[in-house]
């Protein structure tokens, strides 16, 4: 979305390499290590600033004290004051609040109510699918359908950044690793992934399939990430009105999961899955079409608008 007159009121594009730099003004300490906060890049695409916003909702420059929001930098993103930060004027852009994303890890049927949609049987692991870091996209940038798309489908999904390297950790340590939580819209091309062969990777990688933010929030703003309402419309018409309760493998044991398999770094984002309410789980089938408006939100952590569009 956009940010009027300096205020952000409400929704939110892409990071690149971050090089920590400690200024006088500023305390930087480590993950988890200080007061709430959301943070942002804004800016035109391929050039944006890191942002934070203070507890007027006003948009500061954080570029004085961040190179950008990537890597390492996103393990000590506590205790920056935001009130000593230059103001940001005008109209902005939101881009991805992270940028040099490694890994964009998607797990699949992890929604009581959307496996029962699907037809599907309970997993007993989490379902595990990698989705193309080239797909990331800011918040309210259009969705543009590959050519020929019929079946463009929509999911709001929690997603987690983490913030220090996770390898082999246990269920109880996972949340310590997490820089905070963004909103994620885990588009999808319907018969690429399920009608083509091959893996689900071909149906989810397509340019522009992963909106990100507006904003990145620490974990002590969320607070319960396992008590989180999620919306999405289409037109105005709501499709999905889940919450975070209803997940299958919650947040804490994704991480564990995933760290056994592979290390998880720095920057890494996992998209946690969706509720029930998707185009290809409703009879008669709903997909996205040129002109479609898709807003999603997701409780504390701000929301999205895309515009779809085709190729």
């Amino acid at each position: 979305m956009i940010a009027g007159s300096n205020h952000i009121r409400a929704l939110g594009g892409q990071v690149q390499g971050v090089d920590l730099i400690l200024c006088s003004a500023f305390v930087v300490t480590e993950l988890n290590g200080g007061d709430e906060m959301k943070f942002v890049r804004y800016g035109d695409s391929g050039t944006e600033k890191p942002g934070v916003l203070d507890q007027a909702g006003n948009l500061r420059d954080l570029s004085g004290v961040f190179e950008d929001l990537s890597g390492a930098a996103l393990g000590r993103l506590g205790n920056v004051a935001p009130e000593t930060l230059p103001l940001v004027a005008g109209d902005v852009r939101f881009g991805p609040p992270v940028s040099n994303v490694g890994k964009l890890v998607c797990i699949g049927l992890n929604y009581y109510g959307h496996a029962a949609e699907m037809g599907m049987d309970i997993p007993t692991e989490p379902v595990m699918f990698l989705k193309a870091t080239s797909a990331i996209n800011g918040p309210n940038d259009p969705i543009i359908m590959p050519r020929g798309s019929q079946k463009t489908d929509w999911e709001a999904e929690l997603g987690i950044v983490i913030g220090r390297t996770a390898k082999y950790v246990d269920e109880a340590d996972a949340l310590s690793h997490v820089a905070g939580y963004l909103v994620v819209n885990e588009v999808s091309e319907r018969a690429l992934q399920l009608e083509h062969g091959g893996q689900w990777t071909k149906g989810k990688s397509c340019d522009t399939f992963a909106p990100l933010g507006p904003w990145l929030v620490t974990p002590d703003e969320v607070g319960d990430v396992q008590n989180l309402a999620l919306t999405l419309s289409v037109n105005g018409d709501v499709m999905q009105a889940g919450n975070t309760s209803d997940m299958i493998f919650p947040v804490a044991k994704v991480i564990s999961y995933l760290s056994q398999i592979m290390t998880l770094h720095a920057g890494d984002i996992i998209s946690t899955g969706t509720p029930a309410g998707v185009g290809v789980g409703m009879k008669p089938q709903r997909f996205l079409r040129a002109g479609d408006v898709v807003e999603l939100s997701i409780e504390k952590l701000g929301g999205q608008r895309q515009v779809v569009r085709a190729d």
